[in-house]
């Protein structure tokens, strides 16, 4: 592996994960992953854990997050670290953009 990775937002493409949620990996090292996602409007993400450390920044947008059992609103400017194990879905208020990485990196997502 180089000692960097560069990225190029024109580079690589979506990859649907469920209809309405689509991710793109942009760059990754020996211990995190940074990756892109679009949400679109009325679409669930159902609750989920991982074994990673989540943190993110909302883009553009409105999630209603539920996260170990309590409901937040986040909207474009906010951010949130989300431990690893910890039950967590949202209901996709707008369509949005987010920027998350992921610790340890997820192989899934390379």
């Amino acid at each position: 592996m180089n000692n960097y990775m560069l990225y190029s937002d024109q580079d690589g493409s979506y990859v649907s994960m469920m209809e309405g949620i689509r991710r793109k990996t942009l760059v990754h090292g020996e211990s995190t992953v940074l990756c892109k996602f679009q949400l679109d409007k009325n679409t669930t993400l159902p609750l989920h854990s991982h074994p990673h450390e989540q943190t993110g920044f909302l883009l553009s947008g409105k999630l209603l997050f539920t996260i170990d059992g309590d409901e937040r609103e986040v909207s474009a400017g906010d951010s949130w670290c989300i431990r690893p194990d910890v039950e967590h879905g949202a209901q996709v208020v707008e369509d949005t953009v987010v920027i998350e990485v992921f610790s340890p990196v997820r192989e899934d997502y390379l």
